[in-house]
C-alpha cells in the first residue's frame, strides 16, 4: 500500500496521531482541527465506527475510492469528485520574489477562519493551523493569501487552506506561497501533495505548473449521522 492511500486513516494513526479521536477501527480529527474522518477498513464495520465517533446530527467529512452509496443511519450532505496530486519530481521551487511573506500562528487564528469562510478552500477549524507551517501575505495590514500544511504521514506533508482574497486574485499570491510551503517540506527530506476537487480547472492548472501531477482520484463526501 502506498503510503497517500487512505491518507487520513494514515495521518491519524501516525505523525498526527495527538490530534486524533478514535473508536472501533475509525479516527477523527478533534473538533477545533476539523471534520475529517477515516476507517481502517471500507464497509459495515467502518461506518459503524465512524458512528461511535459522533454525536446523532453530527456531520464527518470522509475520503473515497468510489461516489458514496446511501448506507442506513447515514444522510449525505455534500460531496465532489476529489483529486490527490503529488509532486515527487524534486522540481525546485522558484524565487518569491518581492513580496513580504509571514508566518502564521494562533494569535492569525481569527484572521484565517475569516479567510478561509469566505473563500472555502476546504474545512478549516480554530486549531488546524496547529497541523504545520502556515504562512499568508497582508495588505495593509489585512491578510488577503495563506497557504499551509494539512495531513501528515512518514516522509509526505500535504500542502493545504491555499486561497486569496477575491479583491486580490490574480496577483501570483497562491502560487508564491506554495512555493515557500514546497520548500519548507522539501527541506525536511518530504515529499509535497495536495487534494482539490476535480471540477477546480484553474487550481489545477496552477499546481501542474508547480511541479504535481494526479496520483489518485476518488471522492469527497460530507455525512450527517441521522438522529
Amino acid at each position: 500500500m502506498h503510503p497517500l492511500d487512505n491518507i487520513i486513516w494514515k495521518a491519524l494513526t501516525t505523525r498526527q496521531a495527538q490530534f486524533a479521536e478514535g473508536f472501533g477501527t475509525a479516527r477523527r480529527f478533534v473538533r477545533e482541527v476539523g471534520p475529517l474522518a477515516a476507517a481502517e477498513q471500507c464497509g459495515d464495520e467502518g461506518y459503524a465506527s465512524l458512528a461511535g465517533l459522533i454525536s446523532d446530527g453530527a456531520t464527518v467529512g470522509v475520503f473515497l475510492n468510489d461516489p458514496y452509496e446511501p448506507r442506513p443511519g447515514w444522510e449525505f450532505v455534500a460531496g465532489a469528485p476529489l483529486l490527490q496530486m503529488i509532486a515527487d519530481n524534486g522540481t525546485r521551487p522558484s524565487s518569491n520574489g518581492h513580496l513580504k511573506i509571514e508566518q502564521l500562528g494562533d494569535k492569525d487564528s481569527p484572521e484565517m477562519l475569516e479567510l478561509t469562510a469566505l473563500t472555502r478552500p476546504g474545512p478549516f477549524g480554530s486549531r488546524t493551523h496547529q497541523l504545520g507551517y502556515y504562512i499568508g501575505i497582508r495588505d495593509a495590514g489585512k491578510l488577503v493569501a495563506m497557504a499551509g500544511e494539512r495531513l501528515m504521514v512518514p516522509g509526505h506533508t500535504e500542502i493545504s487552506a491555499v486561497c486569496t482574497h477575491p479583491d486580490h486574485l490574480g496577483k501570483g499570491y497562491a502560487g508564491v506561497l506554495m512555493n515557500e510551503v514546497i520548500r519548507a517540506i522539501r527541506s525536511r527530506g518530504e515529499t509535497p501533495f495536495l487534494h482539490v476537487r476535480a471540477d477546480n480547472a484553474r487550481a489545477i492548472a496552477l499546481y501542474e505548473r508547480l511541479g504535481f501531477r494526479i496520483r489518485w482520484s476518488g471522492h469527497f463526501a460530507v455525512l450527517r449521522k441521522e438522529k
